[in-house]
């Protein structure tokens, strides 16, 4: 029997959630990434499981199902700012313009969101919004 994801959107306070936040400057770029995600999607911030703040929705197939994940997002997390659904491929050329980053195969990871490019950054948001 398939499970039911645990990332899907919630009724969740988006602004509580990114208050909680416990450092201040990760608290901080929490607040500035969901401005430059609401502008460049023109959706409103929704909480996508307990801790990703997502925009849009759009359907995923894996080998359990197919289920409704946000076309863009990010998480505050502690290591690290973590986006969600913004690149294809590590070939990217915004990637290689953005400044300081680590990729996996579904998340781009900053440590510091003032180390990078705003206007590549909120270009990779736009393309990403495109392709969905």
């Amino acid at each position: 029997m398939a499970t039911e994801p645990k990332t899907r959107p919630t009724d969740a306070d988006v602004t509580a959630f990114l208050e909680s936040v416990p450092d201040a400057r990760r608290r901080a770029e929490g607040h500035r990434v969901r401005e430059l995600m609401e502008r460049v999607t023109g959706e409103p911030a929704v909480m996508w499981g307990p801790s990703i703040v997502g925009f849009g929705s759009t359907p995923y197939t894996n080998t359990t199902g197919t289920y409704d994940l946000p076309v863009v997002g990010f998480s505050p997390r502690k290591a690290a700012l973590t986006f969600y659904g913004l690149h294809e491929s590590s070939g990217d050329a915004l990637l290689e313009q953005l400044g300081p980053h680590t990729t996996s195969v579904a998340c781009l990871y900053v440590k510091r969101l003032d180390a990078l490019d705003e206007s590549v950054l909120e270009q990779l948001v736009a393309k990403a919004w495109q392709r969905a």
